[in-house]
């Protein structure tokens, strides 16, 4: 059976150092630690990933970069009479994961769009970067596209974790044994599920 053109750049992706993608990225992290945090870019990145994850090249559907700073959150060391250990000072780490943190500022950069869903394009040791998918919920062409007119019904599906990072910091990613106190939702079950 012979590989999609999809497909060569799906295997490139899995093996940076092999494909040469892993220098391409080293060149690309120099432009982008330069530009801000949320960009808009002209084409995917990942066509691979993107088409994957519901991306058209029609008009109503952008995709921007959004670059989160990586790591835990940041803690001021206060000066009390305690060691470090019993100060509550490290692992002080957001609630979400970062992917839903790009998507929910990209959201916020573009009001009159919903999130389709992100995909990871890099990192380096300060940021880690998202490329977002966004569709315009009132663009014709998109309430036309049988795939894509539900967005036309829906708001704010990144703020109320609905994207596919979204669910995943819910516990809805796995289905399985263990995940019982995850469902109907996190807070129902005195936040046990996580």
């Amino acid at each position: 059976m012979s590989k999609s053109m999809y497909g060569y750049v799906r295997d490139a992706w899995k093996k940076p150092a092999d494909s040469g993608v892993k220098k391409l990225l080293w060149e690309r992290m120099q432009v982008w630690r330069r530009q801000g945090a949320v960009v808009r870019i002209e084409r995917p990145t990942r066509i691979d990933r993107a088409h994957a994850l519901g991306y058209k090249a029609k008009q109503g559907i952008i995709v921007v970069r959004a670059s989160i700073r990586r790591g835990g959150r940041r803690k001021s060391r206060y000066i009390r009479g305690r060691r470090t250990n019993r100060m509550g000072m490290r692992k002080a780490t957001p609630g979400k994961n970062l992917q839903t943190i790009a998507e929910e500022r990209a959201q916020d950069r573009y009001p009159n769009m919903e999130v389709l869903n992100s995909y990871w394009v890099g990192q380096d040791g300060k940021c880690k970067y998202f490329e977002v998918i966004l569709v315009d919920r009132n663009s014709p062409s998109v309430l036309a596209d049988k795939n894509l007119a539900w967005v036309a019904t829906t708001r704010g599906r990144v703020y109320r974790g609905k994207s596919s990072a979204g669910r995943k910091g819910r516990g809805l990613h796995n289905r399985g044994t263990g995940t019982e106190k995850c469902r109907p939702s996190i807070r129902s079950h005195k936040n046990q599920g996580k």
